[in-house]
Order: structure tokens, then C-alpha cells, then sequence
């Protein structure tokens, strides 16, 4: 389980998050929503601990991991696929997984394991990945996170820009981390896209937390989320 106790975080003296607290179970997706600029990506950037914690803890399987460094949060089981997918557009498909393998030490059948979710993945593998579609780096990106065989699975805006048959392939392999008891956190603008597979749903507002409920009761009664995502 991931859990974010009483965090509190921002850039420089701009404070964001505000005692934000959230957790998310294995084999659970949790949706965060909120309005542009209510704290989301700063959310999944102090997890990764790329901003460090003014206050407050981040603990997987009960295990402290907001004192560590950043790059050893990978290590510890959690996958992050970032807004703009930050590939490294000139290496190839096969480099950019070999270094999600590398973060820790996965071997060929993680690698299979990962071609086999992602089809299309193969038959560009040698292909640089600056040159795949969208939608394809946006695989490419789930695929090198999921090459840590995490427990965790950090998604931020993952279908942005896509259309709706990359879509559904991303919502898919999300579904099948669910199905193998990985917990994913995904932030979404597009509440269509992800509420058909969301479990619980998160609002947060000026990085505070406000309600989190059940993707059933939003689902019920859609204008729960005007109270805080409408203009």
C-alpha cells in the first residue's frame, strides 16, 4: 500500500500541498481530480521525491521512502510515467525499456512480459522513439515503468492528446495492473477516460484533500465533480 501521511510541499517558499493525505491499496486504481493548479502533479512529483517535504510522510508497505533519494524511489517499487511521457527521444524503443529494466535489475522475462501488454512496442523496437506516434510513446512510457515490475504505478494525465483507440489500449493495461494487484494513482482531466475503471475517486483543491468517494457515486451522480473541477 502507498501511503501519503499529512504531506506538505511546494517550490521554493510557494507552499502547494497542505497536509494532503491519500492511500492506495494493491490491486486498486484511485483517480485524483482536481482543477488545474490544485496540486496533482506536485502530488506524484513528492512522491517520487523529486520535490522534497516541507512535512509529513510517504510509506510503501508501511516502509518510510520520503527520506530517500530520489532515484532510489524507483528501486523501491514505484513506477511513474510523468504529464509529456520525458522519453529519451534518441534512443531507441529497446534502450528506453533497457533502463527501466536496469532500475531493478528485471530481466528478459519482465521484458517479455511487457512487449507481450504492448504489441506494437515489439515491432518498433528498434525504431527511435522519437519517431513513434503519440499514443505509442505513451506506451513506450507505461512500458519502461512497468519494466521495474512495480508495486506501485504513478499515471499523470496518460491520455492526453490521444485518440480513442490508444485509449483504450492504455486503459486496458491499466486495468490488467489492477488485476495483478498492483495499486495505481492516476490523475485525469478527462474524468470519461477514467471513470469506467476508476475504484475510488480523490478531489483535491488548493493541495488540500476534499472529498474522496467511491468511482460508483460519481458515476451515479456526475455533478459531484462540478463542485470541484468547474470553472
Amino acid at each position: 500500500m502507498l501511503e501519503l501521511r499529512g504531506i506538505n510541499a511546494g517550490y521554493g517558499q510557494v507552499q502547494v500541498l497542505r497536509d494532503l493525505s491519500l492511500s492506495v491499496e494493491g490491486g486498486e486504481i484511485l483517480c485524483l481530480l482536481g482543477r488545474n493548479g490544485a496540486g496533482k502533479t506536485t502530488t506524484m512529483k513528492a512522491i517520487m521525491g523529486l520535490l522534497p517535504l516541507m512535512s509529513g510522510e510517504v510509506a510503501l508497505d508501511e516502509q518510510i521512502i520520503s527520506q530517500l533519494p530520489a532515484y532510489e524511489i524507483p528501486r523501491s517499487g514505484i513506477g511513474y510515467v510523468p504529464q509529456g511521457r520525458r522519453l529519451f527521444a534518441g534512443l531507441s524503443v529497446a534502450e528506453n525499456l533497457e533502463i527501466g529494466l536496469r532500475a531493478r535489475k528485471s530481466g528478459s522475462d519482465t521484458l517479455e512480459d511487457v512487449l507481450d501488454l504492448f504489441p506494437r512496442l515489439r515491432e518498433r523496437y528498434r525504431q527511435p522513439a522519437q519517431t513513434l506516434s503519440g499514443g505509442e510513446q505513451q506506451m513506450l512510457a507505461t512500458a519502461r515503468a512497468l519494466c521495474l515490475r512495480p508495486k506501485v504505478l504513478l499515471l499523470d494525465e496518460p491520455t492526453e492528446g490521444l485518440q480513442p483507440s490508444m485509449i483504450d489500449a492504455i486503459r486496458q493495461v491499466i486495468v490488467k495492473m489492477r488485476a495483478d494487484g498492483i495499486a495505481v494513482l492516476l490523475i485525469e482531466q478527462r474524468i470519461d477516460a477514467v471513470l469506467p475503471v476508476a475504484d475510488r475517486v480523490a478531489f483535491i483543491e488548493n493541495g488540500r484533500n476534499r472529498e474522496t468517494i467511491a468511482a460508483e457515486a460519481l458515476r451515479a451522480d456526475p455533478s459531484i465533480a462540478a463542485r470541484y473541477m468547474g470553472v
